[in-house]
């Protein structure tokens, strides 16, 4: 998205990494420089900051440098668990509570003293705890809430597990960035021979519950839609969770044909290597797994296990969060590089323009297929 050089800025940039963001922070300002290149200077627009602990495990946050007046935008990774910190001699790994402390602590040393605090936040802290189905905290409203109250504008996340939290702060902004763009464009160069044709690929949805994301990749790529119904058993739990029984297939046949499985994270992996499991039962030709968040917390073995059946393909995750070291290791794994995106967001509301081009990529997918379909012509 182009923007004009005489297009005043809303206020003096400042981007702030929090701990374990630091190589995605520094590429989103590669390419702010890049974009500005031509009417300011191209110093980087981070901002640094410390995060200290004490040997009590208590911590501050320290900003080396003045935000007053400035468009702050604060990059965090809630799920980073390769940062650790020291408590009474025990090296401690830092948890999503731990880094969301962190992040507040940021907030309150900015003290109100900037024009706006943007938070881009791509996994949603506690995303997973939306809704109330018992006696239960409502951990992501009361966080977002949080957020607003201590001064932040707008939060910035990206293919939240259920957008409709948003309707916690309903008076602030929320956005909720889809990934579907870059995943495609992603697959067609780490697989030049992909078809977009409804007779040789088909969409999945591995539950009910992400049947809308299936669907608008079925919809842009004008692909068939199937989906998987977790049969759960509700009478007991299982490490938090309802065990799943068994995975019931609804849609057209696979056979012969490639398929995409589309979820927003990849936990255990165990309902995605299930289904895998199932497609190449039913004869499906190559399995690709589309993620934005790769968690893997039950490690990477069932993965290369399944990979060595053919039961998977590839596993298309982004750097949106941490990735641990060996996933780089593994053939199946492919990285999808969302920093030039969020730079363009930055950019663009440092300028106070409308993002809503950006958050609807129907228009660059169509031109994508397009560009696609005229180099398998020549």
């Amino acid at each position: 998205m182009e923007i004009s050089s005489n297009k005043p800025i809303y206020g003096q940039l400042s981007i702030i990494s929090m701990r374990g963001c630091e190589e995605i922070t520094d590429k989103i300002d590669w390419y702010l420089r890049q974009f500005r290149k031509e009417y300011e200077d191209e110093e980087s627009y981070i901002t640094h900051i410390k995060c200290p602990r004490f040997g009590s495990g208590e911590a501050k946050c320290v900003i080396n440098e003045t935000v007053r007046g400035h468009d702050v935008y604060i990059i965090c990774d809630m799920f980073n668990h390769g940062i650790t910190y020291n408590m009474y001699g025990v090296e401690n790994r830092m948890s999503p509570d731990d880094h969301y402390q962190d992040l507040k602590r940021i907030i309150a040393a900015i003290s109100g003293k900037a024009r706006r605090v943007t938070v881009v936040m791509p996994m949603l802290y506690e995303g997973r705890q939306h809704r109330r189905t018992a006696r239960e905290s409502l951990d992501c409203a009361m966080a977002l809430q949080e957020l607003v109250n201590m001064g932040v504008s707008n939060i910035i996340t990206f293919d939240a597990h259920d957008a409709r939290v948003q309707n916690a702060i309903p008076l602030s902004g929320f956005d909720d960035v889809q990934t579907t763009y870059q995943m495609i464009k992603a697959l067609s160069r780490q697989v030049p021979d992909i078809s977009f044709n409804k007779e040789d690929t088909v969409v999945i949805s591995p539950d009910e519950g992400g049947m809308k994301r299936a669907m608008y990749y079925s919809s842009v790529l004008g692909l068939d839609l199937g989906m998987y119904y977790k049969r759960r058993n509700y009478s007991i739990i299982v490490d938090g969770k309802n065990p799943i029984e068994a995975h019931e297939y609804l849609g057209r046949d696979v056979a012969g044909k490639d398929v995409m499985i589309i979820d927003d994270m990849i936990s255990s992996g165990e309902s995605v290597l299930d289904i895998g499991k199932k497609l190449k039962e039913q004869g499906a030709k190559r399995i690709f797994i589309f993620t934005a968040f790769g968690l893997f917390c039950n490690g990477l073995e069932k993965f290369d296990e399944a990979y060595k059946k053919g039961e998977i393909t590839k596993v298309f995750t982004t750097n949106l969060i941490y990735r641990i070291p060996q996933l780089f290791e593994r053939e199946w794994y492919c990285e999808v590089d969302m920093s030039k995106y969020i730079s363009l967001l930055i950019n663009t509301l440092n300028h106070d323009e409308t993002i809503s081009n950006l958050l609807v990529p129907a228009k660059r997918i169509e031109k994508l297929l397009e560009k696609l379909n005229a180099q398998k012509e020549n």
